[in-house]
């Protein structure tokens, strides 16, 4: 004779919900637990969280317990009284729903008449996915649009490079500036290696090499492969970023030859 699956109950209630609408402990739970029975269901554990704000799932002990057994796959299903006593944030929701998704827990919702036990109810899930994913694209998308308009604006939209400061947010030479010009100029006229040259002024071999290439020192501002006039000033000249090009260039190739 095979188990039953077993499910967990999550209730909910403030002080205030429960002065506001009379929806008790109690009341959800024994709503729950019939529920969850009448579908073939054994019971796992009630997981309880009194008196918590519904604004944010990671500072509710019972909740963070029961989605890290969700994970643990120590049930098959959750079941809720009502969306909000879940959560009020519509991310969070998402969030949560998707890892339930990806953990193969089916999740039911019984006011809001939502549940994954059925071929219906799994469709949900993949509409929740589908604006999931949509929004987040649609924010990448304008965090994009956003950075690529100060940039043509001239403006920063990476970090502050070695050499420079954010003042009124624009970029200007910083105390220390006189290090960029030091640092190609060494590079370009002595035979010094790039471990000899990262060691000297305090940088990793990576670090220098994105010194040495870094267009922003030409009071350009690059962003998704385009390249436009910054609104701040140059600390090298185009010669002298040019030669050290070459010479970079050189020093790559000899390393290639076998």
């Amino acid at each position: 004779m095979n188990a039953k699956p077993l499910a967990a109950i999550y209730v909910r209630v403030s002080t205030e919900d429960q002065a506001k609408h009379g929806i008790s402990l109690q009341a959800q739970e024994q709503a729950l637990l019939n529920y969850a029975k009448a579908l073939g269901y054994d019971i796992y554990k009630i997981y309880k969280d009194e008196g918590k704000s519904a604004k944010d799932i990671k500072h509710r002990r019972e909740m963070v317990q029961m989605l890290s057994d969700a994970e643990a796959r120590k049930f098959q299903a959750i079941f809720i009284y009502k969306l909000d006593r879940f959560s009020r944030s519509l991310m969070d929701l998402i969030t949560t729903i998707e890892k339930l998704k990806e953990w193969n827990i089916d999740f039911v919702s019984l006011q809001d008449k939502i549940e994954t036990t059925s071929a219906t109810g799994k469709l949900m899930f993949h509409i929740v996915s589908a604006f999931a994913e949509f929004e987040r694209n649609v924010t990448s998308e304008r965090t994009r649009f956003t950075m690529g308009v100060k940039a043509k604006d001239g403006n920063l939209v990476t970090r502050v490079p070695l050499g420079y400061k954010i003042v009124n947010k624009k970029l200007e030479p910083a105390e220390n500036s006189y290090i960029i010009q030091e640092i190609y100029q060494t590079f370009l006229n002595n035979d010094i290696s790039l471990t000899q040259l990262a060691k000297k002024y305090g940088l990793s071999v990576n670090g220098l090499k994105k010194v040495l290439t870094n267009q922003t020192y030409l009071g350009k501002i690059k962003f998704a492969g385009q390249l436009s006039q910054g609104s701040h000033n140059p600390l090298v000249s185009q010669e002298l970023f040019n030669k050290v090009q070459e010479k970079l260039n050189k020093v790559k190739n000899s390393l290639d030859e076998p």
